[in-house]
């Protein structure tokens, strides 16, 4: 086998087991619907190093339909539903790249938008769909043609949140002006969270004094990620919550290989650090953190 095939097949490889956690928590942001094996499979694994609940989160109707229909038959499993920022636009003016993973897609205009997000309104209602999210803006991976259609569904997917009493899940990507910006113009629902926070230390100042809940992923390990420890060192302990984004952001020294929801403690052990408190005691604040913020 050559250096390179050893190097592809160690990407593609599960990380170990890392040590079990003495306080159980929640990871509140995950993709099961992306990764290997099944449900069952993965909510075992987490649960062996005390990963006992995790956020199951929808990025389009499919998706969303998904994680409503998990959610229902695991008691360990809550729902979030929404399009992704990226889907809007995808819905809107069509996917010819296929690069949404549902086939190549024709332009279905506002009214195909509408219709999309009738049925996350239809799921939003459900019982254990706990949130409305991921929703927000992606300057990202959409360009100036799209943010029309971005903002259009942000701003229903606020309004959704509010009239079902659900947690909003923001993604926000090179978009933190704007999104703030839609928040205060709308009146964010009580409990927001911004999933795989991506702000500095200023930041999260403006989220605090919002109340604005903020989740850190894997990338906080990252060595080019000091704007994200600046940010947990200063956020107030109990607006802190932890994700894993999963299969994606898996935490050094893993990065490049797959995430699951098990590799939390990995992310919970150095935000213990960055904080310089202890594990469990930070562990037991984000276990209450995720419960609150998802009202479970």
């Amino acid at each position: 086998m050559s250096s390179n095939a050893g190097r592809n097949a160690d990407t593609s490889a599960a990380p170990p087991l890392p040590a079990p956690l003495g306080v159980p928590v929640a990871d509140s942001h995950t993709h099961l619907d992306m990764q290997s094996g099944t449900v069952e499979e993965a909510l075992a694994k987490a649960a062996s190093v005390g990963v006992t609940t995790v956020v199951q989160v929808g990025c389009d109707v499919r998706g969303s339909r998904w994680a409503a229909e998990t959610a229902a038959a695991h008691d360990s499993v809550h729902a979030a539903v929404a399009l992704h920022p990226n889907e809007a636009p995808r819905i809107v003016h069509g996917d010819p790249d296929n690069w949404s993973r549902q086939g190549a897609r024709k332009a279905g205009g506002a009214a195909a938008l509408d219709e999309a997000l009738a049925e996350i309104d239809r799921l939003a209602a459900l019982p254990h769909v706990k949130g409305v999210g991921e929703t927000g803006l992606d300057y990202f991976r959409t360009g100036p043609e799209g943010k029309e259609a971005q903002e259009y569904s942000f701003r229903a997917h606020v309004e959704m949140a509010k009239r079902h009493g659900k947690a909003l899940v923001i993604h926000d990507r090179d978009a933190h002006a704007d999104v703030l910006r839609v928040l205060k113009e709308e009146g964010a629902p009580e409990r927001t969270v911004f999933h795989c926070y991506s702000g500095d230390a200023e930041m999260a100042e403006i989220c605090a004094r919002a109340g604005y809940f903020m989740s850190f992923a894997g990338n906080v390990t990252f060595k080019n990620a000091q704007n994200l420890r600046d940010a947990v060192a200063v956020a107030p302990p109990e607006l802190i919550l932890v994700e894993t984004d999963a299969p994606f952001l898996t935490p050094a020294p893993y990065r490049g290989r797959p995430n699951a929801p098990y590799l939390v403690p990995v992310t919970v052990r150095a935000l213990a650090a960055v904080r310089g408190v202890h594990e469990d005691a930070l562990a037991t604040a984000l276990a209450a953190n995720t419960a609150r913020a998802f009202g479970y």
